[in-house]
């Protein structure tokens, strides 16, 4: 009798896998944890709040757009989450909560709502998120400065000519963004390889390009502790783990993950080295991002058992052939522009960066030249240069003065080489905009002499009524400990100083850096 089979038919797909949408996003989460609670304990409760407020952000986005396209609710299956998380691990520890608010919002919206939702965007959405901040609000995430730790990460500290040192990089004991530890990033990111949620060409050919180029054109050569430095600071290992692996933003054939790695290792050693960005990664990953098309389109591996070798088959509804090479136009034209205009930026900095310096330099001498009206030459005092690097670009005072940093103080000489008084150099990271660099003269009995702004970009109208004179004559002829800020205004003691009306935010910022200013003197220049 002829033998009866059975067969289950059933509709595609036939291969099926364990790993899902919901399975894969929560293997992420495991991964960044050990470095999220990291930042928490070494920054403090704000960081806390900053990523919550990013993941909440990013959740809540995603559920009024579905509730309001009536499209079904995707929250559960743990995408938002991570964009929110990426995000905030992207940010300096002391942002305010807006700014994971916003960015958040913009990266769930724009990057990935409105292109279709999950596996349509067609750049990583967090790294959008980041990119839009550093742009919008440019000032605040670069200030990367707590109540413990200086505003300066590794790599400014190492582009000014200092030491670092890379056992704290690694680990994580430095400044920077939240998602600082190397050490704890690598763990999770192996532990993603080995839950096969990503490959390890992505990231490997990532770092390995990244190394080999800032070997061959960054500015030690082939030293050691450089490269090591080069590599756990900045954000490439984040980058590297966590968002060029992103599964909807790189390629499928494993030639095109090691082609589109190199890719993003070499625009990260060009931001790193040819820009004015300490690190660029962000920006090398959403150029790759642009190229991952293409990459798909045309460099696809041979089909296992179909064809001959080097044989293009034909795609149904497929006319290429008849009318040649057809690209992508709108990702080559958007990868164009965003390489266009990130080699010209480049190149402007290139062109620019020794004129900005020279300029500034000279503003700074004015400004010197402003404070102590008697001095012919300017010079430094070995000691006090020792004293102001043994700060190593922390807060001065141990945040009694804000976050306030002594840039450098020079001593003011007349025609005979006599001192006749003193500049200090501070910076406070409390104004309303921002940073606000002044310089504050003393004479040689520790009188208040004058201030002078070297930089301040406040609110026109409100902030910058602290730049006119009557209102920096208020600390000039003053010898005191400390002013004092009187925000009701008529003082009447000679150290306090009443605030620019509706600007108390910038009022006390330079407030804070002339007491910094005041203290430094009488603790280091004070005969």
């Amino acid at each position: 009798m002829e033998e009866k089979r059975l067969f289950n038919l059933t509709s595609s797909p036939h291969l099926r896998s364990e790993h899902t949408v919901t399975s894969e996003m929560l293997n992420v989460i495991i991964a960044l944890l050990p470095a999220t609670v990291f930042a928490v304990f070494h920054f403090g409760l704000h960081s806390l709040l900053v990523i919550l407020m990013s993941v909440v952000s990013a959740c809540l986005t995603e559920f009024v757009f579905d509730y309001i396209a009536k499209k079904p609710n995707t929250l559960m299956d743990g995408s938002a989450i991570v964009t929110g998380l990426l995000l905030a691990l992207c940010l300096p520890p002391s942002v305010p909560l807006y700014i994971p608010y916003i960015g958040s919002l913009f990266a769930v919206l724009f990057a990935k709502c409105m292109f279709g939702g999950l596996g349509k965007n067609f750049m990583n959405p967090a790294l959008a998120g980041r990119a839009f901040l550093l742009i919008s609000f440019g000032k605040v995430m670069t200030d990367y400065s707590t109540d413990a730790l200086s505003g300066a990460t590794p790599l400014a500290i190492l582009n000014e000519g200092r030491t670092v040192n890379i056992g704290d990089m690694f680990l994580g004991n430095v400044s920077g963004h939240i998602g600082v530890s190397v050490c704890l990033l690598l763990i999770g990111g192996i532990y993603l390889i080995w839950k096969g949620t990503i490959k390890w060409l992505i990231p490997v050919s990532t770092l390995g390009s990244f190394v080999i180029l800032m070997a061959l054109f960054g500015t030690e050569g082939f030293d050691v502790k450089y490269l090591l430095t080069e590599l756990c600071g900045g954000g490439i290992v984040l980058g590297a783990f966590f968002m060029a692996t992103d599964p909807v933003t790189s390629p499928m054939a494993e030639i095109n993950q090691i082609i589109y790695g190199c890719f993003i290792g070499f625009l990260s050693m060009i931001f790193r080295t040819k820009s004015g960005m300490a690190d660029g990664t962000s920006y090398a990953i959403i150029v790759a991002n642009m190229v991952v098309p293409m990459l798909d389109k045309y460099i696809v591996p041979h089909p296992f058992g179909i064809g001959k070798k080097g044989q293009t088959l034909p795609v149904p509804g497929d006319d290429t052939k008849k009318k040649g090479l057809a690209l992508p136009t709108s990702a080559v034209l958007l990868a164009a522009i965003t390489l266009i205009a990130g080699v010209a930026l480049a190149g402007a900095n290139a062109l620019t960066v020794d004129k900005i310096a020279e300029n500034q330099l000279a503003k700074k001498l004015e400004s010197y030249a402003s404070v102590i009206p008697g001095a012919e030459e300017f010079g430094y005092d070995d000691e006090v240069v020792k004293a102001i690097e043994g700060f190593d670009g922390g807060i001065y005072g141990g945040g009694s003065y804000g976050k306030s940093y002594i840039n450098e103080a020079v001593v003011g000489k007349d025609a005979s080489g006599n001192p006749v008084g003193y500049a200090v150099s501070v910076t406070n990271m409390e104004g309303f905009d921002g940073e606000i660099t002044l310089s504050v003269g003393f004479d040689t009995e520790g009188t208040v002499l004058g201030i002078e702004f070297t930089v301040i970009n406040e609110t026109a109208g409100m902030g910058m009524l602290a730049t006119e004179a009557s209102w920096k004559a208020q600390f000039a002829g003053v010898k005191t400990d400390s002013f004092i800020l009187n925000k009701g205004g008529g003082s009447t003691a000679a150290n306090e100083i009443d605030s620019v009306s509706g600007a108390s935010v910038t009022s006390g910022a330079v407030v804070n850096a002339v007491n910094a200013a005041v203290n430094f003197y009488q603790t280091y220049l004070a005969a």
